[in-house]
């Protein structure tokens, strides 16, 4: 990975920018939940929702960015797309988890993270309604409101509580469901958090022992997955390559060979 030769481009320093301007959203964010709720459309299904409240927190946070950093590149869920010459790339998913925030549900979250040569060297997930704030930078560990943070360890894949998530596509919804019929019984439990970026933080201070998804977006996992790397978590494809739209787990790198053959042989890749 080539760092930019700028010494505000630490990612120390980075991870502090997204930090506060991602508690700044969150707060916002939550003083919405109190008032005349935002407008509410749809995008690819029905299901897949977005509100006025994520058009702004892009922009918000688009703003403030480049306020600080103007030559720096932002791509976001909902659209942003500007190029930069700094070699930094920020990752935005304004709010992860839409559908928690517009039933008042926690688990919601702004999410940011900074990337050089499509590696995450700085990021941040605010999840309010849960008070967490994880970060972590590359190569320097992660933390939950500050205080350091560390996988689980669990002795067997059997005894293990595992997230995932579901597409907004009813068909591909269906095929999901009967992966995880298949799985089920060969773990402890399931959870559905309704966020990746939450669940991936989960997995690194140890509420979640695993979670794997199918169908993410760059911004979904790019804060998410260096805080659970830098916790001690392996996260990849089942191939052990670098996560993408077509897959995504991360467990801890004891169990790592059992998962994989757990979800390809429920045949949780091909969804």
């Amino acid at each position: 990975m080539r760092f930019p030769n700028d010494q505000q481009a630490d990612p120390h320093a980075l991870v502090v920018l997204a930090r506060t301007i991602a508690e700044e959203v969150a707060e916002r964010l939550v003083a919405s939940l109190d008032g005349v709720r935002p407008a509410i459309s749809t995008k690819s299904s029905p299901t897949d929702l977005v509100t006025e409240m994520d058009t702004w927190a892009e922009a918000h946070i688009t703003e403030r960015l480049l306020s600080a950093r103007p030559n720096d590149a932002v791509l976001g869920e909902e659209g942003a797309n500007i190029s930069g010459t700094s070699g930094v790339t920020w990752s935005v998913d304004p709010i992860d988890g839409t559908v928690n925030f517009v039933h008042g549900l926690p688990g919601f979250c702004v999410s940011i993270a900074a990337q050089v040569d499509g590696q995450s060297v700085a990021g941040v997930v605010v999840s309010p309604l849960h008070r967490d704030v994880f970060e972590a930078t590359l190569g320097g560990g992660a933390t939950r409101n500050g205080q350091v943070i560390r996988c689980a360890s669990p002795t067997s894949v059997s005894r293990c509580i595992v997230g995932t998530g579901f597409g907004y596509d009813p068909d591909r919804r269906r095929r999901q469901a009967d992966v995880l019929a298949a799985v089920i019984s060969h773990i402890a439990d399931i959870r559905r958090g309704g966020a990746a970026a939450v669940d991936l933080c989960s997995v690194a201070c140890g509420r979640l022992d695993a979670y794997w998804e199918v169908g993410l977006n760059p911004w979904d996992h790019a804060a998410g997955g260096l805080i659970a790397t830098e916790a001690g978590a392996k996260v990849g494809t089942l191939d052990g390559s670098a996560p993408s739209d077509r897959f995504i787990l991360a467990a801890p790198l004891a169990l790592w060979d059992e998962f994989v053959t757990l979800l390809s042989e429920a045949g949780a890749a091909a969804v």
